[in-house]
């Protein structure tokens, strides 16, 4: 159910595919009140696909890895029913989608970019502490526990990584297992270390796809991107 606002805007009046949503759209003919409206890009590049989605001040407040487009859609409409957000698929320019292409590409070291880190206070102390791994370095969860005054909190500081909605951005990448593992990632043990290895050699390291993708053909079965 999608209303076209512009020749390169359209609107997701609800979240796909949330069923309850669905439902109550055909049976009352109106879409469900949502208090906010999340812009949402895809970024392609050789190496690995992204949807970016922005708040109305412009700040990043999703980043999902695509590997299958029918997946990565359910992730972040599950994300922003949470935050009670409806979608509005915008393939215009702007500074996320460019900064984002810079960085894959090799010639960004750093994000200027407004972030809004949607979590608990406990979450958004780790995340922070992310944001100042500098390109190229990595820290162990135990250092990251110990930058937040919380040295005990390790399993904790783990799952807070693993519940970063805007990775990449806020480089949860960087950080390893004690003994130097690369342990989980939501986008894929093989997307951390590309994205380790675009960071630690010089230039950009060897274009690679996820296994099984086949992104192009379900942006064209959705009908959300051309």
């Amino acid at each position: 159910m999608l209303g076209v606002c512009s020749p390169r805007v359209k609107f997701v009046w609800y979240n796909t595919p949330m069923a309850a949503d669905q439902r109550r759209v055909r049976r009352t003919g109106t879409p469900p009140a949502f208090e906010a409206l999340w812009r949402v890009d895809r970024v392609s590049h050789p190496a690995l696909s992204l949807l970016v989605a922005r708040d109305k001040h412009d700040a990043v407040v999703y980043v999902g890895f695509v590997v299958e487009m029918t997946n990565a859609l359910t992730s972040l409409s599950k994300f922003a029913r949470r935050h009670n957000a409806r979608l509005c698929v915008d393939s215009r320019d702007n500074p996320a989608r460019r900064q984002l292409l810079e960085y894959l590409g090799g010639q960004r070291r750093e994000f200027d970019l407004e972030v809004s880190l949607l979590g608990t206070e406990f979450q958004r102390k780790a995340w922070q502490a992310l944001r100042e791994i500098p390109f190229g370095q990595i820290r162990s969860y135990g250092e990251q526990a110990r930058a937040i005054g919380r040295p005990t909190a390790v399993r904790a500081i783990g799952h807070a990584n693993g519940d970063n909605p805007v990775p990449v951005i806020v480089p949860c990448h960087r950080v390893l297992g004690a003994d130097g593992a690369l342990t989980g990632f939501g986008g894929g043990v093989d997307v951390k270390r590309w994205l380790l290895a675009l960071e630690r050699t010089p230039g950009c390291p060897p274009a690679w796809r996820p296994k099984g993708s086949s992104p192009r053909h379900s942006q064209e079965q959705l009908g959300l991107f051309g």
